[in-house]
């Protein structure tokens, strides 16, 4: 290994001119790709796609809809929902996200919606429509009477309609490619749009507009990730502080931060030439390569220091510092780099990018910080009163390590020993309490207060839907819901789970077939049962469209719908 030392350092320092020539041309190049780095977020890297529960997701979404949903509800701050200015805020609002790039345009449901209907039982059978009629007009009283009166009738209330009668919800479901390019969806794009058209020309002081769903969720984490420059200059700036008090010098404390600030720009160039953006969840992950480098510079600097103090003129500090550290440096990054790249194997896109965003910025570190950064330093001119200031630096130091000497000492270790195995109990005890998972309500990723997670707790607390769900999918023989002890199966798992903590409502082709049944019988409560007759089940169940998302073409496949509290 010396041998390989002493030959990099040969071919390094013999060509110091060459080597910062090609560093300044790659440092260009990749500079270049950085600056067309882009925020990259989408549903289905935070999903493990090949887990058996995500691809049941997958092989069924056609049918019953994806779970990249949007919620937007639309509150009237004073009094309920039944005013001209709501409705008409309630219709704009509706046909803004119709109409947003990226949106199910099929899947849009609100009262508005031809789908959202009502259906009563009168004297000659049953009777119903939308539950806003074509001819609506909201600034006639008797017209938002009857739209109440069917909001009733459709049973929405806590689905489409809050519990207190003072919101209405607007869903839409988001396709996974642009249906104009062709190209994955630009979920940030779609955030920022959601914000623009709906609550900012829709919020006022009458009425206020709330949106949930993983698109927003992750547009709000970009918003805030754009102060993350503001954050790193300060970073630099912090880190420059300490550094200079260590080394003393301007340029000892430049060249290993402008090296590790180089480490991040290759970093970045290299994820755009290899076809990757930054996801919003992993912006962090520039700030971990930087603060490697920076530690990494200070040590190759303090060896080049002490060279320095024993005589060496610069360019020999800095070859016998280069030859030092190459391997023991170079191992212990090229271990990080193992280390973060055994996150390949969790199944899981978004843990993988960040698996390649960290591994390829701390790989890069081996290039700037050990091997450009002794180059440079060894054409520093170190003058005579620099050698002076720190020609005693080893002895002013020895008081502190004759102090910390006491540390190896039989008794004193003694006592650290037992400290630690104390410390290392209570850690192993309280390690059994640890919750995997999001133990807070909304995003965890937003703070508490944010608009985002007020948002969620809003829609939560006067809505029973929510964007927390489970859905569990039945898969039988075809024609299988026209059999009762299928339904009957599907509706006592569905009591079940709903009186699990946690769960707030449920619903299943089996729950809205029985209050068919009892539509069908004069609307007697006592009816409201699946029809052990088969005939009068297949009745029971013709009037529910698979546009429900309760069942598939040919009944073969039924979920049922489980609304999470939070979480």
């Amino acid at each position: 290994m010396s041998s390989f030392s002493q030959v990099s350092e040969r071919l390094i320092f013999n060509n110091r001119p060459l080597v910062i020539i090609l560093f300044i041309f790659a440092t260009l190049v990749l500079a270049f790709q950085a600056s067309r780095m882009q925020l990259d977020a989408g549903f289905e890297k935070n999903i493990p796609l090949n887990h058996e529960y995500m691809q049941t997701y997958m092989e069924h979404r056609k049918d019953f809809g994806g779970a990249n949903n949007v919620l937007v509800a639309v509150c009237d701050k004073d009094s309920d929902i039944f005013n001209q200015y709501f409705f008409d805020t309630l219709k704009n609002v509706h046909d803004e996200l119709f109409f947003i790039n990226g949106v199910n345009r099929s899947l849009v449901v609100s009262l508005y919606s031809p789908s959202t209907r009502f259906t009563e039982i009168v004297e000659g059978g049953f009777a119903g429509g939308p539950v806003i009629p074509a001819d609506f007009d909201s600034s006639n009283p008797r017209a938002l009477e009857t739209v109440a009166a069917n909001i009733e009738k459709a049973k929405i209330v806590g689905r489409q309609v809050s519990n207190n009668y003072r919101c209405a919800m607007v869903t839409a479901q988001l396709l996974e490619l642009d249906p104009e390019t062709g190209e994955a969806l630009n979920t940030l794009a779609l955030a920022d749009e959601l914000e623009a058209k709906l609550r900012g020309q829709y919020e006022d002081d009458q009425v206020s507009v709330h949106i949930i769903g993983f698109a927003k969720m992750i547009g709000d984490v970009a918003t805030g990730a754009k102060f993350v420059v503001l954050f790193f200059a300060i970073a630099i700036v912090i880190t420059a502080f300490m550094v200079y008090f260590f080394s003393r010098n301007i340029l000892l404390t430049v060249l290993p931060i402008m090296c590790s600030v180089i480490a991040v720009v290759w970093q970045m160039g290299l994820l755009t030439t290899l076809g990757f953006g930054l996801d919003p969840m992993s912006i962090l992950v520039p700030f971990l390569v930087f603060a490697i480098g920076v530690s990494h510079g200070v040590q190759m600097i303090n060896a080049v220091e002490k060279n320095v103090i024993k005589g060496n003129n610069a360019k020999q500090a800095a070859m016998t510092a280069f030859r030092a550290l190459l391997i023991p440096g170079g191992i212990a990054l090229l271990s990080d780099t193992v280390g973060f790249l055994t996150l390949l194997v969790i199944d899981i896109g978004i843990i993988r990018e960040l698996a390649i965003t960290a591994s390829l910025g701390v790989a890069v570190i081996i290039l700037t910080n050990l091997i450009l950064l002794p180059v440079l330093m060894s054409f520093i001119r170190f003058p005579d009163h620099y050698l002076d200031r720190f020609a005693g630096k080893e002895s002013k130091s020895e008081g502190l390590w004759h102090v910390l000497d006491v540390c190896t000492r039989k008794n004193t270790a003694s006592t650290i020993v037992l400290v630690t195995g104390i410390l290392f109990a209570l850690g192993f005890v309280q390690s059994k309490q640890m919750q995997i998972g999001d133990i807070q309500a909304g995003a965890a990723v937003l703070h508490q207060d944010s608009r985002y997670n007020q948002d969620t707790a809003l829609i939560t607390d006067r809505f029973e839907v929510t964007v927390d769900y489970i859905s569990v999918l039945v898969e039988t023989t075809p024609e299988a819901c026209t059999s009762y002890e299928t339904m009957r199966a599907i509706d006592d798992f569905q009591w079940k789970m709903t009186n699990v903590d946690g769960v707030q409502s449920a619903v299943s082709l089996a729950s809205v077939a029985k209050v068919v049944n009892a539509g069908y019988n004069e609307g007697n409560p006592k009816w409201q049962v699946l029809p052990r007759n088969q005939q009068t089940l297949v009745q029971a169940i013709s009037r529910v469209p698979t546009s429900s998302g309760l069942l598939n073409g040919n009944c073969s496949v039924m979920p049922i719908i489980l609304f999470m509290e939070d979480h």
